[in-house]
């Protein structure tokens, strides 16, 4: 057996049910397990590997619960930088059509790599588009050799734009297909026990480019496997046009009529909510990933996360794609959830501790996951510090130091700890050499925007 002990920590943030704050704490891991959480001197003494954690605050390892890691590849093209949801997806779905198995498995590792120096040690990717040769297994081998644990939402497209749809036709996949190869890749990846590195959701893309059938079809099959579903919705006005033209329904009434309300359910965006359909995901702990940087890059508009969390809907955060959002920095989006909050007036829309506690146990609960998001015995050994002594932090640590991992310049982790594995040590990537990594992403992504690919 494997043991790590990291001590003398400047702070320790459990997130736990008391959301205890430990200084000069420490926590000791055995194989991929946390044995034993508190006070440095109450821990064992020696460990296969000790880490002196002095000036360093200690956090569960972040949660993102909505991603699509292709987009790498499309930052800040020059065509969708000023576009709304619609046009955006519109200008890009033709690029996107030329990707290839390469393309998405190194995008994968570029993306799932800048999201584990921000923190990220869990991440839920939702891969809706197909072409090629492209399948989900290119992103789950990219996750598992970054050793990042992974939620590969097997997304799809079966509406194109002869049905009303709004993708072209030549993006979208035969409906029965679609079925066949999710249930492959749950018979074949999904880790169901509590640990598991790896597990699958079945994710039709948008009400505006899957069928009512496949969204019927996906409840069926996700819930006889017991696995979760996942999609967008309500992300923008266009969408709730969309929703009302085709259904006569606004969007949750819309999902709810196809089966998907329920704790095994979570929405991407949640933007155009009114009180009635909160009241409703509250009643089914119905979840959302919050994405604030893509919806204020794309003039989604604010989702209302306050009023989500009073009503009790489990609300996680999202970096969401990267070319809406064009960063993968799931700490820095915690920043912005919390400051949008405040836009409208209020101050105290969002603390501190609760962007944090919606990034690391939010994100959990929204994913169905019991094992990690905290650091408490019994949970996965997951988690990461950051140096408290650097010039962004500077003035501010020394005050609060958990206030100031959001409220001052958002950093990359020192250390990241996920499954028990040393994943990030220094602030190094220690599992993939970025430097080829970047050269050859960028030169894929130059081939794609040229139609080269």
């Amino acid at each position: 057996m494997r043991t790590l002990l990291i001590k003398n920590a400047a702070l320790v943030v459990t997130m736990d049910d008391e959301r205890r704050r430990i200084p000069g704490g420490g926590l000791f891991v055995r194989d991929n397990v946390i044995e034993a959480v508190g006070p440095s001197d109450t821990l064992p003494q020696t460990a296969d590997r000790v880490i002196d954690a002095h000036n360093r605050l200690i956090l569960p390892g972040l949660v993102n619960t909505h991603h699509h890691l292709y987009q790498t590849l499309t930052r800040a093209v020059p065509a969708a930088q000023d576009a709304v949801l619609f046009k955006w997806l519109k200008t890009l779905y033709p690029i996107w059509a030329n990707m290839d198995s390469e393309a998405v498995y190194v995008s994968a590792q570029l993306g799932l790599a800048e999201l584990a120096l921000s923190g990220c040690t869990t991440a839920a990717d939702h891969l809706y588009i197909y072409p090629n040769d492209v399948t989900i297994d290119d992103e789950i081998r990219a996750a598992r050799e970054l050793g990042v644990r992974f939620h590969a939402s097997r997304g799809s497209m079966s509406r194109g734009e002869s049905q009303g749809g709004l993708p072209p036709d030549r993006v979208v996949e035969d409906e029965a297909f679609i079925l066949k190869d999710t249930r492959r890749a749950i018979e074949t990846y999904h880790e169901a026990a509590p640990y598991g590195m790896v597990r699958i959701v079945v994710a039709p893309c948008s009400p505006f480019s899957v069928t009512e059938d496949l969204m019927r079809e996906a409840t069926v099959l996700a819930r006889a496997y017991g696995v979760h579903l996942h999609t967008h919705l309500a992300e923008t006005k266009d969408e709730e046009a969309f929703c009302l033209a085709t259904s006569g329904k606004r969007p949750v009434s819309y999902a709810e009529s196809l089966g998907w309300l329920g704790d095994d359910v979570w929405f991407a965006h949640g933007v155009h909510i009114d009180s009635d359909e909160i009241q409703r995901m509250a009643e089914t702990h119905t979840g959302v990933a919050h994405c604030p940087g893509s919806n204020m890059r794309l003039a989604s508009g604010i989702a209302p996360v306050r009023e989500y969390l009073d009503t009790g809907v489990p609300v996680g955060l999202a970096v969401d794609g990267s070319a809406s959002n064009d960063s993968s920095h799931l700490l820095g989006e915690a920043r912005l959830a919390m400051l949008l909050q405040r836009v409208m007036g209020n101050p105290a829309g969002l603390s501190a501790e609760e962007a944090l506690w919606i990034a690391t146990r939010g994100g959990a609960e929204v994913l169905g996951r019991d094992d990690i998001g905290q650091l408490e015995p019994g949970k996965a050994a997951d988690f990461i510090a950051l140096r408290l002594d650097t010039l962004g932090y500077a003035g501010g640590a020394v005050h609060d130091p958990l206030a100031a991992t959001v409220f001052c310049q958002p950093q990359n982790v020192d250390l990241s700890v996920i499954n028990g594995r040393i994943i990030v040590e220094d602030g190094q990537l220690a599992t993939v050499d970025l430097p080829p990594l970047i050269e050859r992403h960028n030169a894929i992504a130059q081939k794609l925007v040229r139609g080269e690919a």
